[in-house]
């Protein structure tokens, strides 16, 4: 059995969390936070980045690697195209999502989500990249009702795990959800995405995750 190991507060747990479900891919959970130095986790994953996961060949580490390696294994339901110009396109948006639009936003996340200062001069430079990079997901994605069009795909795994987590950052740190303010109706997909079982499993995970993290802070 997949051993999914991480953190339910990671938009890359999420991410490959949702795709295991959507698949029905039976597999546990191991809470391992980022940044471990021990042998036993950097064996798996060499950066101590999560998540990873365990399985009877081995360890995996990167989600994208992870989401391949679950759409070739586990073939069904398809979470690409058959197609493969199709499949290309879902590949290119999720690209998008986490290298143009998560990994910049993810610099704001010290300040935004965790008291962290940011200089006014690296503010703005990450604030005219994520306009543009924004500009350019939009031209991409057709939310027909999902990112690359009418059926759920491994670009939906990466958008509802991260837009809201973008949105958010840019409005905690600039006074302005950057996603809203280039036309992207980010919360009514989320909403959408959110109706899935999924989903709301993924939710209710991280909500709990997050309940218990403060009542041991404040204890």
């Amino acid at each position: 059995m997949i051993v999914l190991c991480g953190f339910s507060i990671s938009n890359y747990y999420n991410k490959v969390k949702l795709a295991l479900l959507e698949k029905g891919v039976a597999f546990t959970e191991e809470v391992v936070m980022t940044g471990r130095k021990d042998e036993a986790v950097l064996g798996a994953t060499p950066l101590g980045k999560i998540p990873f996961i365990r399985t009877e060949h081995g360890s995996l580490c990167e989600s994208q690697a992870i989401l391949d390696y679950l759409e070739a294994a586990y073939p069904n339901p398809p979470l690409l195209p058959a197609d493969p110009w199709q499949a290309a396109k879902v590949r290119e948006l999720v690209t998008f999502i986490d290298l143009h639009l998560e990994l910049v936003a993810r610099e704001l996340y010290g300040k935004a989500f965790f008291g962290g200062e940011i200089s006014a001069a690296n503010a703005e430079r990450i604030r005219k990249l994520l306009t543009r990079n924004i500009a350019g997901f939009r031209r991409l994605a057709k939310f027909a009702p999902f990112v690359a069009g009418a059926e759920f795909t491994q670009a939906d795994c990466a958008a509802w795990a991260s837009l809201g987590v973008v949105a958010m950052a840019t409005k905690a740190v600039y006074g302005e959800d950057l996603l809203g303010a280039a036309g992207i109706d980010w919360k009514a997909y989320a909403r959408l995405v959110g109706e899935r079982p999924s989903a709301q499993r993924v939710s209710a995970d991280r909500k709990a995750d997050q309940e218990r993290a403060a009542a041991a802070k404040a204890g």
